[in-house]
């Protein structure tokens, strides 16, 4: 019986050894993680394309004879034509981009008239030309902010027109003062591309359909100097003097749905949390 309580007595001793030793243990801490890296918004590579279209205007017509004329007053419009542009830019942080672009703009009617006095008698003359032009510009922009995933924006842009003008006539019916018959004129001008230096300012908003993907809608203004024809000859080829008609100064304002592709992948979620050890 003694060593069965001995048994007992040692046995317990032990738990409360242990428990004691147990107590003085330190308590491991929790297993450590790595924070979260913070996912940056994209800054890198981009590549565009741009639809569009056109409302143009010109100044006036110029040409040598209108030297005989004591009074101009002239119409003068364009049809509007599409725009078809594409570009790279980069994006250097959430505030700025540049890009460069080249663009097409297709064929555009044109149909101007000029009521003109001159010493002895009035005229008309009416004009037909046909006008296109290829543009490449370097852009940058300001992203002013984003809500609810739109982005508004303004930019401006340099860079050279090759502005095209072809079919030109000038059509005239001069009446003189004195009693007499009206007389009739036909002129064509040969056609002639030029580059100019030309300038643009942008403004618009944009859309982040997902982080790779954004579609936008724009506005510019832009100026693209002078368009010129070749001497006026009459029907016949005849040509007395040196007489090409300048379209002085042709702006547009233009309508753009552009699309932008960011080259890069950012992470669309958090990565997982790492471990420690």
């Amino acid at each position: 019986m003694r060593s069965v309580k001995s048994f007992i007595a040692a046995g317990a001793a032990t738990l409360l050894s242990q428990a004691a030793f147990a107590a003085d243990m330190a308590i491991a801490p929790p297993p450590a993680y790595a924070p979260a890296p913070v996912v940056e918004d994209f800054g890198g590579w981009y590549l565009r394309g741009d639809i569009g279209f056109s409302n143009q205007r010109v100044d006036r017509l110029n040409n040598l004879l209108d030297r005989n004329n004591t009074s101009s007053v002239q119409t003068l419009n364009f049809n509007s034509a599409g725009i078809f542009g594409l570009g790279v830019g980069y994006k250097v942080n959430n505030w700025f981009r540049a890009d460069v672009t080249g663009e097409y703009r297709g064929n555009s009617n044109f149909f101007g008239t000029d009521r003109i006095t001159y010493v002895g008698g009035v005229g008309t003359d009416t004009y037909h030309a046909t006008k296109s032009e290829w543009v490449v510009l370097g852009n940058a922009y300001v992203d002013l902010g984003t809500w609810w995933c739109m982005t508004p924006f303004i930019g401006a842009g340099v860079g050279g027109a090759r502005v095209s003008i072809s079919n030109f006539t000038d059509q005239g019916i001069v009446t003189p003062l004195v009693p007499g018959p009206a007389l009739a004129s036909l002129a064509f001008g040969d056609n002639v591309a030029k580059w100019n230096f030309a300038w643009a300012l942008h403004a618009g908003v944009a859309y982040k359909v997902t982080p790779n993907f954004t579609v936008e809608l724009a506005y510019r203004y832009l100026d693209m100097g002078n368009g010129l024809t070749g001497d006026l000859h009459a029907f016949d080829g005849t040509n007395a003097i040196v007489n090409p008609t300048t379209f002085k100064s042709i702006t547009s304002h233009d309508l753009k749905l552009g699309v932008r592709w960011d080259l890069s992948n950012p992470p669309v979620y958090a990565p997982p949390l790492i471990r420690k050890g």
